[in-house]
């Protein structure tokens, strides 16, 4: 049995990224606040989108450096939408709480960003 390339694996692991983030970003449609939120959730779309379509302007980006002037944004981002609220991971505070699924939401990001860039790192 053949196995699958790790560029390959990792290819498809930022195609999965990439719709999750799109799916993220259509849910946001009712939120008072939604074009923030779909603006964070696009940042990691748009890179797991680079790097499954146009690796070639993915390497060329990362090289720049902006992949990590993304993933500071993200990390000051959950670190200020960070909840704190008490017991925020059980699904009874952050089904009522908006504060904890925001903060859930960014952490949720930032690892996107994460996964997308040790993908990219690997190559």
């Amino acid at each position: 049995m053949q196995s699958i390339p790790a560029e390959t694996t990792l290819k498809y692991i930022n195609l999965v990224i990439c719709i999750l983030m799109l799916m993220f970003i259509g849910v946001q449609y009712n939120d008072p606040d939604g074009l923030m939120w779909m603006a964070i959730y696009a940042v990691p779309a748009l890179w797991a989108g680079l790097g499954f379509f146009n690796k070639r302007l993915f390497q060329v980006l990362l090289d720049k450096g902006l992949m990590i002037v993304s993933l500071i944004a993200a990390i000051a981002g959950m670190a200020y939408f960070w909840p704190t609220t008490s017991h925020w991971w059980a699904s009874e505070v952050w089904w009522e709480t908006e504060t904890a699924r925001e903060g859930m939401g960014m952490m949720i990001a930032t690892v996107a960003l994460l996964i997308t860039w040790a993908a990219g790192r690997r190559r």
